[in-house]
């Protein structure tokens, strides 16, 4: 837990606030003062750091989604790469898994990915309709992409994401597969399964790898957090009832979630 803690780039008092356990007791546990915490807290912790299990001592397992659960592991024998460990996977090993199922790898790590929501899709085609519709009033010479869609993000062999909505102004990033490259607009929608990793470690991951603007939608608190880590990583928190600008479109391009909030509001859930 601590590799991972630290893979994550999480803190005692970050790590606090998402998981509910009070920072003294992360402090006693991480340091080892505390030598036999209880079992609840452990597997509390493990599931924000989303390594499944703690007590399951197969490392080589696939991290999955499942509901609002956090890290519930695939069985050893239901992994077809048995002979590695979770940070060892390639692209070639993610290539070869099912096509039934989603994954992502990210830094030699394979998530399984949870089935999206009504929710989740609805709020995905409405913005991916939005900014496509935005491209082809202005003539736009960049793609509007929707996910499932492979990226080869950092261009290595041990990342490929699916972020929901995409935008790509570079041509020659755009292979027959997949985006070789990192799109200069990315969109998270989250859900209770995924939202740790959009918020942190895919966040890192894609300022890492060259991502102009990344959106993080958060559907149950009706926000959108905007990071523009080209502009000095600003970031701006607006609801679903603002006109948010896309910004690498200058502003051209602009996002209002309330028709969609309204439409969803329509249905019982």
């Amino acid at each position: 837990m601590k590799e991972r803690k630290r893979e994550l780039g999480f803190s005692n008092d970050m790590l606090s606030k998402l998981t509910g356990v009070p920072k003294t007791t992360l402090q006693k546990i991480f340091s080892g003062k505390t030598k036999a915490p209880r079992r609840e807290t452990i597997e509390k912790i493990a599931s924000f750091l989303e390594i499944g299990d703690p007590y399951n001592k197969v490392s080589s397992d696939i991290v999955s989604e499942t509901g609002a659960v956090y890290g519930n592991t695939v069985t050893k024998s239901d992994n077809p790469y048995g002979d590695k460990r979770q940070g060892e996977y390639t692209v070639e090993d993610y290539l070869a898994l099912p096509d039934d199922k989603r994954y992502e790898l990210i830094d030699g790590v394979i998530y399984q990915m949870a089935s999206p929501t009504f929710v989740h899709q609805t709020i995905v085609g409405y913005l991916y309709h939005c900014i496509m519709k935005c491209a082809e009033e202005y003539k736009c010479s960049c793609y509007p992409c929707i996910s499932p869609l492979d990226v080869q993000i950092c261009k290595d062999k041990k990342n490929m994401v699916q972020p929901d909505v995409m935008i790509c102004c570079d041509s020659k990033i755009i292979t027959k597969e997949r985006l070789f490259g990192a799109p200069d607009f990315a969109a998270e929608v989250i859900s209770p399964s995924s939202k740790s990793r959009d918020r942190f470690l895919k966040l890192n991951k894609y300022k890492e790898a060259g991502v102009k603007e990344y959106w993080l939608i958060d559907p149950e608190k009706e926000k959108v957090i905007v990071n523009l880590f080209y502009k000095d990583d600003d970031v701006f928190t607006y609801s679903f009832e603002d006109t948010i600008p896309v910004s690498i479109s200058d502003g051209l391009c602009k996002i209002c979630f309330a028709p969609v909030k309204d439409r969803l509001a329509q249905i019982d859930l």
